[in-house]
């Protein structure tokens, strides 16, 4: 019986597409409203990363016939974004169970656990960042969500602490529970995004992992603008990964790393590079729309696309006129005509 148990469990490992991936690794980070499928396609095409996230969605509105239905388009993913995790949150077992049984039926290549989103809605449900001040039933759920999802490896994402860094208590709870990798934004629930990432907690972290000679990755998140400012952290913490967030906006070439311009704005101007410029990006901008309206327009209201024309739309000659624009566009037809006649006199 416990030799069965041992093969099940080695089985299990070898599949994880966690031992596939490079060392280091970089990852694009699960962003509400913004990594959706739409994005995440063009992201795919234009600079992939080594290990993708969705948006994350509840689990207790899937486990709802009309939850489930309205929430399957933030499931949505393409064979060309693998290995793809879709991430999930509850503060009950139950549903993590059945959501993580959906995720493995949906073939996606491992499920995440948020226990680190600050948003107000979320923590009423004594979900998301609520968790770290429960670590036993962050375990229950954790737990939960393997039972659930079956050879798939199961992650967890979240912050050092709520009010203060506990990251000393916190990390060693969620390593008894063997996820296949923890994701660290190297701040507390308290801090938000308004203070410096603290990079020295995810070192911490690296530290209480080998301590506790356990075999879960450890990826650090937080403030990374570019793919050599996250080699540069990786050298700092010894962590296996690090996910980037926020610089992806309006930059689905950050993963690239064979393009100069993917970390920095100034990068865009032709002459700099030899590359690309204010063309490619408002080309890329147009795809991006239609994208949108194609996979999202009769679920999501087109206003999601307005944050990624503030991050497109700047740097450049004539930017704040073309974004202010753009702003009154109500469809990917108007975007492209008012981005075609702003080109006509460039």
């Amino acid at each position: 019986m416990l030799g069965a148990l041992i093969l099940i469990l080695f089985k299990t490992v070898m599949k994880s597409f966690w031992n596939k991936l490079p060392r280091p690794f970089f990852a694009l980070a699960p962003l509400a409203n913004v990594t959706d499928c739409a994005f995440r396609e063009l992201v795919a095409k234009y600079g992939k990363p080594d290990v993708m996230w969705t948006e994350f969605v509840s689990a207790d509105g899937l486990c709802s016939p009309v939850g489930r239905e309205k929430l399957m388009i933030d499931l949505a993913y393409t064979e060309a974004e693998r290995p793809i995790v879709a991430q999930i949150f509850s503060s009950k077992p139950e549903n993590i169970r059945e959501a993580a049984k959906l995720v493995a039926l949906l073939g996606f290549d491992g499920v995440d656990i948020n226990m680190g989103c600050p948003d107000r809605t979320i923590e009423k449900q004594n979900a998301g960042a609520a968790l770290i001040k429960n670590p036993k039933l962050a375990q229950e759920i954790i737990y939960a969500a393997k039972e659930g999802a079956g050879d798939l490896p199961v992650s967890v994402k979240t912050r050092i602490g709520y009010n203060k860094d506990i990251l000393d208590e916190w990390i060693p709870m969620l390593l008894l529970t063997k996820p296949a990798a923890i994701t660290i934004h190297a701040r507390t629930r308290k801090e938000m995004s308004k203070l410096p990432a603290r990079w020295e907690a995810v070192a911490r972290a690296v530290k209480l992992r080998d301590e506790a000679e356990s075999e879960t990755l450890i990826i650090g998140n937080g403030d990374v603008k570019d793919l050599t400012e996250a080699r540069a952290r990786i050298r700092e913490t010894g962590a296996d990964g690090i996910m980037l967030g926020r610089a992806i906006f309006g930059n689905p070439w950050l993963f690239a790393p064979d393009l100069s311009f993917q970390h920095s704005q100034e990068c865009w101007n032709d002459k700099k590079t030899g590359v690309t410029g204010v063309r490619e990006r408002l080309k890329v901008l147009v795809e991006h729309t239609r994208l949108f309206e194609k996979k999202l327009g009769k679920v999501k209201n087109f206003s999601i696309m307005k944050k990624h024309y503030k991050a497109y739309v700047n740097g450049f000659d004539g930017a704040k006129e073309l974004r202010m624009e753009l702003m009154e566009a109500k469809n990917a037809g108007d975007a492209e005509s008012i981005v075609k006649e702003f080109l006509k006199y460039r």
